[in-house]
């Protein structure tokens, strides 16, 4: 039996390896950088309309700023898990956060938007190698059974920790100081943990001379991801029939079903088409997967409305998340703990209709809502939710993974958590924008309008986690 089994017992894999190392810092450097990895998704997010003016950006310019980050960020780490398993964690490990901190300070100098657009691709390839490989790392420093399940409860609520964190320092650098500082405190962040890595965290046993990478698969899962995505990223502004959306998202769907077909032949495959064949593993990737499109939804959508519709300024936009952080803070700590004694189906099943009730008192915005009403509740129930479901599913998505696939499977978690925005903004700012059309053909003002086509995606969000949560229950099921 497992840690993720409802028998609320606690067992797992143990990983062969070297010894973890013994400083409170071995654990807590590669859970830094995965923080910043995941900040960097969210760290423009309210500084967009100030880095627009700045720079002279057209919407156009701005949209794929925003997104190039994520583009390669998700096309990539299949392939960076695969390198981490092959040559050493520790080595991709400091390799790609040396690449993210790098491009990250190039974005914080750009001149022009050449070089941000650059920058902010690079920074996401780096980010690719390393956050498998920081996953693999934090896995291999817990050797007991339990101690590796609470270790990845916590990690599971790093990701929603990093977006908040991202948001939050977003708008306090717009105010205080300048965009540039939040491409500049990743780079500081980057540079310490590539001189810490040597001392805090256990050397690589030597690289695997038996397997060696598939570079078809790569190219494939890479360039499909990437295209899926570019598509689903002009779904938000441009209607989903437009060829900005039909051409790369239908080319990138063929690239990946080429993909599945080559895993199956391949020697070394970069997925093992076996690895998704859990019913439990394939159920847990759905919940982390709608569970960052509905954190990513929560902060784009209520962001505007703070802005555009409440006028708020941008710190004070900031510090309207800030119970949604305090919450994921003193949350995420108990994940793994609560699947020890309760099991990963219900901890799961429980985070899924708390974050649904979160996103339902959301749904009551009005143009004219008090913070201090259903939106503060969300904004506490959500991430209650977020994080308990992000901790469990993790948890269940690594149990039983040989050590030797550690870095597959932070990759396969990692490629959850970049798809999952991508298409949860396509879909609901898609939803939200249409509500919005249909009202303001009448005589409702816009602000009105917009204030209740925020609130109709955050409803039809809340239905899906609802009946995920129901699903759960037995796919979830121990066999």
């Amino acid at each position: 039996m497992s840690v993720a089994d409802d028998s609320h017992s606690a067992a797992g894999t143990v990983p062969p390896g070297p010894a973890p190392g013994r400083s409170p810092g071995a654990f807590a450097l590669p859970a830094a950088v995965q923080v910043v990895l995941v900040l960097a998704i969210t760290m423009l997010s309210v500084a967009l309309p100030t880095i627009r003016t700045e720079l002279g950006l057209s919407v156009a310019q701005l949209t794929l700023v925003s997104a190039a980050y994520g583009l390669s960020f998700g096309g990539l780490l299949l392939l960076g898990g695969r390198i981490a398993d092959l040559y050493g964690r520790r080595r991709v490990f400091v390799a790609g956060t040396a690449l993210f901190g790098l491009a990250s300070a190039v974005g914080g100098f750009a001149p022009d938007v050449t070089t941000l657009l650059s920058a902010r691709l690079v920074q996401g390839a780096g980010a690719a190698f390393a956050a498998p490989a920081a996953m693999a790392l934090a896995v291999s420093l817990h050797h007991t059974p339990r101690a590796r399940a609470r270790a990845m409860g916590i990690w599971g609520a790093l990701a929603p920790l990093g977006a908040a964190v991202g948001t939050l320092f977003s708008g306090a650098a717009t105010v205080w100081l300048s965009w540039r500082w939040t491409f500049l405190v990743p780079t500081l962040v980057a540079a310490a943990a590539v001189l810490l890595a040597p001392r805090l965290l256990p050397g690589d046993a030597g690289t695997r001379a038996d397997s060696k990478v598939d570079a078809l698969g790569a190219v494939l899962a890479t360039a499909g991801l990437a295209l899926l995505s570019y598509g689903l990223v002009h779904a938000a502004e441009t209607s989903w029939t437009s060829a900005a959306v039909t051409v790369p998202s239908a080319l990138g769907a063929v690239l990946l079903a080429a993909f599945a077909l080559v895993e199956r032949r391949a020697a070394d495959p970069l997925l093992p088409p076996g690895f998704l064949a859990s019913r439990r593993r394939a159920t847990a990737l759905w919940a982390v997967l709608i569970a960052s499109a509905g954190t990513a939804t929560v902060f784009f959508l209520l962001s505007l409305h703070f802005q555009q519709v409440a006028g708020l300024s941008p710190l004070r936009t900031s510090a309207a998340f800030l119970p949604f952080t305090a919450v994921l803070l003193a949350t995420g700590p108990l994940g793994g703990r609560l699947v020890a004694r309760l099991g990963s189906r219900t901890v799961i099943a429980t985070g899924l209709l708390l974050a649904a009730a979160g996103l339902l008192l959301l749904g009551r915005l009005s143009a004219h809502s008090p913070y201090t009403g259903p939106v503060l509740a969300g904004l506490l129930l959500l991430p209650a939710g977020i994080a308990l479901v992000f901790s469990a599913a993790t948890i269940t998505l690594l149990d039983d993974v040989p050590a030797e696939q550690s870095g597959l499977a932070g990759g396969v978690v990692n490629t959850a958590l970049e798809t999952g925005p991508t298409i949860g903004l396509a879909v609901l700012v898609s939803l939200a924008a249409s509500h919005t059309s249909g009202l303001t053909g009448g005589a409702t003002a816009r602000t009105v309008a917009e204030a209740s086509g925020y609130a109709f995606a955050f409803t039809t969000a809340g239905g899906v986690f609802a009946v995920s949560a129901l699903a759960a229950v037995p796919l979830l099921r121990s066999r």
